[in-house]
């Protein structure tokens, strides 16, 4: 098993920069694939990035392509997820989930753990 805390988020103003983490322990992390997901009230958790454990392959939801970029660095266990040019549409509940199956890496059913997550607010 692996725990994960994610950490980083806040308020900030449409245009700004923000640096998610997502720590792990309890397990071994460089053998996890690193997702973030995103949920808003009444709505179901989506997909935004994802890096491979080894390949460091990575994957974008079209709605953040440009702006966000995932990474990891294996040594301090921990990912994060640099989101870019934030606008009001970005406002969520940010998580990050690990697991060992690449495949069907955008559905949430795929991920064995998960963070508490981290409330992102975006104001105009």
């Amino acid at each position: 098993q692996v725990q994960l805390v994610e950490s980083g988020g806040g308020l900030v103003q449409a245009g700004d920069s923000l640096r998610l983490s997502c720590a792990a322990s309890g397990g071994t992390f460089n053998n996890y694939h690193i997702a973030w997901f995103r949920q808003t009230p009444g709505k179901d958790r989506e997909f935004v990035a994802v890096i491979h454990w080894n390949y460091y392959t990575t994957s974008y939801a079209d709605s953040v392509k440009g702006r966000f970029t995932i990474s990891r660095d294996n040594g301090r266990s921990t990912a994060y997820l640099e989101m870019n040019s934030l606008s009001p549409e970005d406002t969520a509940v940010y998580y990050c989930a690990a697991d060992n199956n690449w495949e069907m890496y955008t559905s949430t059913s795929r991920y064995d753990y998960w963070g508490q997550g981290t409330q992102v607010t975006v104001s105009s």
